[in-house]
């Protein structure tokens, strides 16, 4: 399709020509955007539950002006990050933000969305790299199969989908990413919740460490699904559907009834919190004996993916705001009954309560909400650093309290991420007036850490030194002592 103006940006992919957009930030600075280019080909038909298939070639330009279609379907709703859902059957696709197309050797930055591995998209505003650009790295958005499409396990089909669609991605990126003026030996992954939890799975991959150099987790959630569990999700589906948990019997289920029995066997009940805590989520990324061999941490442990410089952390409440609703009903309830429901041992509620005092102090709902974020996202992130030995590793924490929220809700630190603060959506998550010596500070250390640099704080070790990202920025020793009851 031939599209846009004489001075529209043009390159050459290995599937074709392309044409992007030159566009102006309110700074004055130039970049050029070539959104929705095919990785694959459409996982429609016979491909619906196959593994991805390489983007036929093009003749011509092949106009790269808006988002390509998502894997996302229909309204989702009001979301803590803007990803809206487009229209479409050719749902893998990349989106590429460059300084310069005619550069050569800028750093890279793939961006994989998050959304519990069953929602998200990569065409949010938020992730558009503009900053990003600004400051010399090119940026990389993927998209991949989500819900039972890309992860449910599935007679007679091949396992882990949307894992293969990563892999199917970065490959794109080390073929074409030059033609965009980067270096596919200066490739960073990144991600947050469930596109942090991508991250780490990658990274503990053999499969696929020689396409990627460095990596960034954000408020990860890993999958690590074990098989039975993974056969009891999508066979429940198939259950409510009347339908063998086969690729026909899946196949044969309308996409709006495939997408309701979905989101009701994913829907995260606050009263069965306690049983998420111990058997983790059930969609996601599965330990398969093929891709994923072994757990996540056992990998790491093995020395898989060391050679690789790794920044990882969480905001301090990611799970706070899901209590929020019933803090008025929790207030009447001692602390200790709730984290005992909660499943945590007796002889540890006390310690755990008194290293973590401050929280404690707001109320039953705060100190639920913390108890979970750490089983479910610090607690993890600790050990899973502390399994990578000698490797080079950071953690840090967002601390910051929203000024909606009064604390540091998850998908938080993402605007400060990117830089984005002026973005669509933003107050609603960070309150009117969200500092941006603080956004300053932390894409400034993301840019220097894709640029090749190492992060200006000390490396995780013994004396458990994290950057503390809050009004001010500090570095402190022992900055995760609270999960020391946990432990």
């Amino acid at each position: 399709m031939i599209g846009g103006v004489h001075d529209d940006p043009e390159t050459t992919l290995s599937a074709g020509r392309v044409r992007g957009r030159w566009r102006v930030d309110a700074d004055g600075t130039r970049s050029a955007a070539f959104l929705g280019i095919p990785f694959a080909e459409p996982p429609v038909g016979d491909l619906r539950f196959a593994a991805p298939v390489r983007a036929a070639a093009w003749g011509g330009v092949r106009d790269a002006g808006v988002f390509g279609a998502t894997a996302q379907r229909g309204d989702p709703g009001i979301t803590l990050i803007p990803e809206p859902s487009i229209p479409g059957s050719s749902t893998l696709n990349v989106n590429v933000f460059t300084p310069d197309p005619g550069a050569a050797g800028l750093p890279v930055l793939v961006w994989i969305h998050g959304g519990g591995f069953f929602s998200g998209s990569p065409a949010s505003p938020w992730y558009d790299g503009r900053r990003f650009t600004r400051d010399g790295v090119v940026t990389v958005t993927i998209s991949y199969r989500l819900g039972v499409d890309g992860f449910g396990a599935i007679a007679g089909a091949p396992s882990n989908r949307g894992v293969r669609d990563w892999l199917a991605a970065l490959e794109w990126v080390q073929e074409n990413v030059a033609a965009f003026g980067g270096d596919p030996a200066r490739v960073t992954i990144a991600g947050q919740s469930a596109g942090g939890g991508a991250v780490l799975t990658l990274l503990g991959m053999p499969a696929a460490q020689h396409l990627f150099h460095r990596a960034w987790s954000m408020s990860a959630a890993l999958g690590d699904v074990a098989p039975e569990r993974a056969r009891a999700l999508t066979a429940g589906i198939a259950r409510a559907a009347g339908v063998t948990a086969d690729r026909d019997g899946l196949a044969s289920i309308d996409e709006e009834r495939l997408l309701a029995l979905q989101k009701q066997a994913t829907a995260i009940d606050p009263r069965a919190v306690g049983a998420l805590l111990s058997d983790g989520l059930a969609l996601g990324p599965e330990i398969d004996g093929d891709l994923l061999t072994r757990p996540t941490g056992e990998a790491l442990a093995a020395g898989v993916g060391a050679d690789k410089p790794l920044v990882l952390g969480t905001t301090d409440d990611e799970f706070t705001m899901a209590l929020a609703g019933a803090a008025r009903t929790l207030r009447w309830v001692p602390r200790a009954i709730v984290l005992g429901r909660l499943g945590l041992g007796r002889e540890r509620r006390r310690a755990y309560l008194a290293a973590n005092a401050d929280v404690a102090a707001r109320g039953t709902a705060r100190i639920a909400g913390r108890y979970v974020t750490d089983r479910m996202f610090r607690l993890r992130n600790v050990e899973l650093a502390d399994r990578r030995g000698a490797a080079p590793t950071w953690m840090y924490r967002f601390s910051w309290p929203s000024g909606a929220f009064g604390f540091a809700e998850h998908c938080l630190d993402v605007p400060f991420f990117f830089d984005c603060l002026d973005a669509e959506q933003v107050e609603p998550l960070a309150g009117p007036h969200p500092p941006q010596g603080l956004a300053d500070a932390v894409h400034a250390d993301a840019v220097g850490f894709v640029a090749g640099g190492e992060p200006a704080w000390a490396r995780w070790g013994s004396d458990g030194t994290a950057r503390v990202y809050d009004v001010p920025v500090a570095d402190r020793a022992g900055a995760y002592a609270s999960l020391a009851p946990l432990r």
